[in-house]
């Protein structure tokens, strides 16, 4: 058997017998769905989830600044930014008036 990543788990018929009693026996803690005794899913509890999507955000996040920080390119200032993206925007809402669509 493949190495499971929880204390727990269940088959996927016994899941879609029960899966309610599935989620009550797991207590809170990350259940390994089997197929074939090897791991198919893994049943989190929603706050698991939740702070698992929260740390990789964060760590793209602290990635994506460290890159930034490296990049020896000259910033653009936020105005010439904020410009470009009025200017487009403009542009796009005067061609959906052109062509009689709502914006």
């Amino acid at each position: 058997m493949e190495n499971l990543h929880a204390n727990r788990s269940v088959s996927i018929t016994e899941l879609k017998r029960s899966p309610s009693a599935v989620l009550a026996a797991a207590n809170f803690e990350p259940v390994a769905v089997l197929n074939h005794n090897k791991p198919a899913a893994y049943l989190l509890p929603a706050a698991t989830y939740e702070a698992m999507l929260s740390h990789l955000e964060t760590d793209f996040i602290r990635k994506a600044i460290a890159l930034s920080r490296a990049d020896s390119r000259p910033a653009i200032p936020a105005e010439d930014v904020f410009s470009a993206l009025e200017a487009s925007i403009s542009q796009v809402e005067s061609q959906s008036a052109l062509h009689g669509e709502a914006a």
